[in-house]
């Protein structure tokens, strides 16, 4: 199975910081976004755009971060994001944010997307805009 990452950079903005001027352990889950943008921009097809399009969306089932240095005002931040294959109706990513200066692991974690059709029930099947996304990215067979 191929394995997909996509690697963009944010830079820590002054509302993200809490009072202990670091930045906020939520931001983190803004940054996993960030990363599940960027990556749905390097690997079209499976963009929240294509999302709307086909009007069947993946909100977010479970999400779990782990944190191991703080993060400070005008950091610029690397954010790692990968797809993780598994089976079924889901899309699954792990995330590394760096410290882009001295490459520091910040924070990882993982988020677990479930689908849901235009009426917001929860889908078993594959959207046909997923599978078609697999085909082109992924082999499956290897």
């Amino acid at each position: 199975m191929k394995e997909l990452e996509d690697v963009c950079c944010v830079q820590v903005r002054f509302h993200e910081i809490d009072s202990m001027r670091r930045v906020w352990h939520g931001t983190y889950l803004t940054y996993f976004e960030d990363g599940r943008e960027s990556f749905g921009r390097h690997y079209p097809g499976i963009g929240y755009a294509d999302m709307q399009r086909a009007g069947i969306y993946a909100p977010v089932y479970e999400i779990k971060v782990k944190y191991y240095a703080p993060l400070f005002i005008n950091e610029k931040v690397e954010i790692h994001t990968r797809y993780m294959y598994k089976l079924g109706a889901r899309l699954d990513y792990t995330y590394q944010i760096y410290r882009e200066s001295d490459h520091v692991l910040c924070a990882e974690g993982s988020s677990t997307q479930l689908f849901i059709n235009p009426q917001g029930e929860l889908m078993t099947e594959l959207p046909s805009y997923y599978q078609e996304w697999q085909q082109r990215y992924l082999t499956l067979n290897e």
